[in-house]
């Protein structure tokens, strides 16, 4: 079975893996990568995309996106954590591909209406190009195959809030209306990808196995190694984004549950995503009345770690 899939990104360590895994994997059909801003600014994604693409001897359409938040302010991308460059501030190859005329919310748009009911949508970083396309194309919540999300948390609590994770606090708004959109949801959190480490060996067999690609993996995740030793006590890295297509092609190695999601978007808990369980009473009924989605909340997290090292050696 082959999966169809637009990968709307912002490289990011975490997203290089996944991009490797979406670049080599044969059940995957990469129709291209959107952009935007969260790890690193939308123009260093751009860049980031591009030149892994390169890097893995492939010709993918890239669409640049969202630069800022639909209504928030923008905060400064998270350069401790991915370095200012996006790939652990090491020296990078040069590029000479160019990104799409389109924006990636157009992108999207004539990818899915060229293609109805093929192609997932699979989005790693903050939704502001999610966001755009349903607004260019309301009906393409019909016209999808899927939609997989990495972001939010349900029961782990947040990464940069204590209740909220990064891409639904970078951009809350544009979360809540994706989140709700009515489409064909799943939902991958730090639920999951917290019980999911790449360790140092796992990252030495990549490394062999991906060339001039896995020297830029290797070194970028030395300086994600370093975040995680210091904020989780961990020796190796949560493959955040990688797990996102992980739950596409090994959906036996997790768990979900089916019910309501909504985003709060402003206030101490902005960015925080609550899930009613489908079919659980509460005191009132604002929290089930959106649409019905699926939400990851346990993964056999060795598994998955040892499958990423193994598709990218």
């Amino acid at each position: 079975m082959t999966h169809s899939i637009i990968f709307d990104t912002d490289p990011g360590v975490d997203d290089a893996q996944a991009i490797a895994i979406a670049l080599r994997h044969p059940e995957i059909d990469l129709l291209g990568m959107t952009t935007t801003y969260g790890n690193v600014d939308v123009e260093t994604a751009t860049h980031n995309a591009l030149l892994l693409a390169e890097l893995a001897g492939r010709e993918v359409p890239v669409a640049q996106g969202a630069a800022a938040p639909l209504i928030k302010p923008r905060h400064a991308p998270p350069a401790h954590i991915h370095g200012a460059n996006g790939l652990g501030n090491i020296t990078l190859p040069t590029v000479s591909g160019q990104a799409e005329s389109r924006c990636a919310a157009q992108f999207i748009v004539d990818t899915v209406n060229e293609r109805p009911g093929e192609v997932t949508l699979v989005a790693v970083g903050p939704l502001g190009n999610l966001a755009a396309a349903l607004q260019l194309d309301p009906t393409l919540v019909d016209k999808v195959k899927g939609v997989v999300v990495m972001g939010g948390s349900i029961r782990e609590g947040g990464n940069v809030t204590p209740v909220a994770e990064a891409n639904m606090f970078n951009d809350p708004d544009a979360a809540a209306r994706v989140l709700t959109a009515g489409w064909p949801l799943t939902l991958v959190g730090l639920d999951v990808t917290h019980r999911c480490v790449l360790t140092p060996a796992h990252m030495a067999r990549i490394e062999a196995g991906q060339g001039e690609l896995g020297r830029v993996l290797a070194g970028s995740y030395a300086f994600y190694r370093d975040f995680y030793q210091s904020a989780l006590g961990i020796d190796g890295c949560c493959p955040h984004d990688s797990c996102a297509l992980a739950w596409l092609l090994r959906p036996e190695l997790f768990t979900t549950s089916r019910g309501h999601l909504s985003v709060v978007t402003e206030g101490n808990a902005e960015g925080q995503t609550l899930f009613a369980p489908e079919g659980r009473g509460f005191i009132e009924e604002r929290w089930s009345r959106t649409p019905l989605v699926d939400v990851c909340l346990g993964v056999e997290g060795q598994a998955v770690s040892d499958w990423i090292a193994e598709v990218l050696a």
